[in-house]
């Protein structure tokens, strides 16, 4: 409703508007077009792009050897989020510093359905036995996720990796480069 009343004020006033103001907005709309069309993935594209690497074709030859999907296209990321949340935790172990400068490891563990927290612990010396046993804690076997995602600390190791597989549960690293990182000395 709010947004019929601003179309019918701006239709109300664009008669008073200056024409730099005019200019102005139509410049903008031509952007926004130029923006759509190359974010759109068709022929028009990639007519362009063959253009602009000196390729001489019309845009009817690019789209009739263009391959055309069949079907719907794929679900997306809230989609896949909405399907299968209740099937999906996450864990992590970061560093908690004390009161006293001392550093404590907080292993977490966490549903994405509800976004409940399911199992934490803390300790100075985090081992990959240590966390494969927090794992074990964490999930009774009537409730297992079927997804586990986590980063690629070399803390986890291959005991607490072993453990994942051997729950059934299917181990998702997320990218090396993603924020939030965390990494752990040697030692």
């Amino acid at each position: 409703m709010i947004a019929l009343l601003c179309f019918v004020l701006n239709v109300l006033v664009s008669p008073f508007k200056s024409t730099s103001q005019l200019e102005a907005e139509n410049a903008a709309l031509r952007y926004q077009v130029v923006m759509l069309r190359r974010i759109v993935w068709g022929a028009p594209r990639i007519h362009g792009e063959l253009l602009k690497l000196g390729f001489e074709v019309a845009q009817s030859s690019v789209a009739k050897y263009m391959v055309e999907r069949h079907g719907p296209p794929s679900q997306g990321w809230r989609t896949f989020l909405r399907n299968h949340a209740p099937d999906i935790a996450a864990m992590d172990l970061f560093i908690v510093p004390t009161i006293g400068f001392n550093l404590l490891y907080a292993f977490v563990v966490v549903r994405l359905d509800r976004r409940e927290l399911v199992w934490i612990n803390v300790t100075q010396n985090p081992t990959a036995e240590w966390i494969a046993r927090q794992i074990t804690e964490a999930f009774p076997w009537n409730e297992l996720p079927r997804y586990l995602i986590r980063d690629r600390d070399r803390i986890y190791g291959e005991v607490a990796l072993r453990r994942i597989r051997a729950m059934g549960i299917r181990d998702k690293p997320i990218a090396p480069a993603s924020p939030g990182r965390t990494v752990l000395p040697k030692g």
